[in-house]
């Protein structure tokens, strides 16, 4: 299994190539070495909060975005667990919305 350190910069990685930023593009936008960027990417390195902070500015996302691992759960029971988790602290209308969503998901 990777490491949270792995898994943050996996995610950070895939929040810029979804904006269609490049490395350079980014860490321009925050003001950190490319190089930097490019080790926090492959999980060599952490942000400090402050960098984090700018990241999740410059790709318009909450810092809770960056900790969003789901969808590196490997097997169907990981994803089962993290479902129960997320589904025990929802209240009714997020249920009722969820089951919309599910049954469109499936169909």
């Amino acid at each position: 299994m990777k490491t949270k350190k792995e898994l943050l910069g996996r995610r950070v990685k895939e929040l810029r190539k979804l904006r269609g930023l490049s490395q350079e593009d980014l860490s321009e936008m925050v003001d950190i070495d490319p190089k930097h960027l490019s080790r926090i990417e492959v999980g060599r390195s952490f942000p400090s909060l402050d960098t984090l902070e700018r990241l999740a500015n410059a790709l318009k996302v909450e810092l809770k975005d960056f900790f969003e691992f789901a969808h590196e759960a490997r097997s169907s029971k990981e994803l089962r667990e993290i479902l129960s988790g997320m589904l025990k602290e929802a209240d009714e209308e997020k249920l009722r919305l969820l089951v919309k969503i599910v049954r469109a998901a499936i169909r």
